[in-house]
């Protein structure tokens, strides 16, 4: 019974710790674009993404990584044996490095603060999908455990990396588009 509840509770803080650093990054996006607003616009917009990204991670983002990696110790504790699984190995070295992510967006929160931030929005795009082909790593070693057919799945991630760049390619180039066909509306205006 006790696996069940930290199973249940596992899950629950990967949805949360998820969705906080799916978002938090999107935040950073926003801030680093409220650099080209005009004053008062930049001020206001840049000192109310700050106050939102130090909730998000305070209170959601990092309870949520805490509650997850909790109930990852009972459900170990409560199956050691598991410990002895390779691909538990695998999962363990992604959670790892999704923890650095973690902590990587504390930093960058605090350059951001400071106003030292080099990243730029596209770049911080790409730097938020990171956590989502950690999460499809993460979730794939969990179901398939040591039957994971590592060839098409090495094979499927690249896909999804290929893709994700395109799509923040495509997405730039709209974006610029964008904004040069409202310059030129605002220029005949």
């Amino acid at each position: 019974m006790a696996y069940s509840w930290f199973k249940a509770f596992h899950l629950v803080g990967i949805v949360v710790w998820f969705a906080g650093l799916f978002y938090l990054v999107r935040l950073f996006i926003y801030h680093v674009e409220a650099e080209q607003e005009a004053e008062p616009a930049r001020t206001i917009l840049k000192n109310q993404y700050q106050i939102m990204e130090k909730r998000l991670y305070s209170i959601i983002t990092t309870p949520g990584m805490l509650v997850t990696i909790a109930m990852a110790i009972g459900l170990l504790s409560t199956e050691p044996e598991v410990l002895k699984q390779p691909w538990l190995h695998v999962k363990l070295a992604f959670v790892v490095l999704l923890i650095g992510y973690h902590h990587y967006c504390k930093r960058l929160m605090k350059q951001l603060a400071a106003g030292e931030c080099k990243w730029g929005s596209q770049q911080l795009r790409a730097l938020n999908e990171a956590p989502t082909v950690m999460l499809v790593v993460i979730v794939l070693l969990a179901v398939f455990k040591n039957n994971l057919p590592t060839d098409i799945t090495a094979w499927g991630i690249f896909g999804l990396v290929i893709a994700m760049a395109a799509t923040i390619q495509l997405y730039a180039k709209k974006r610029r588009q964008d904004k040069e066909k409202l310059e030129a509306q605002v220029s005949q205006g």
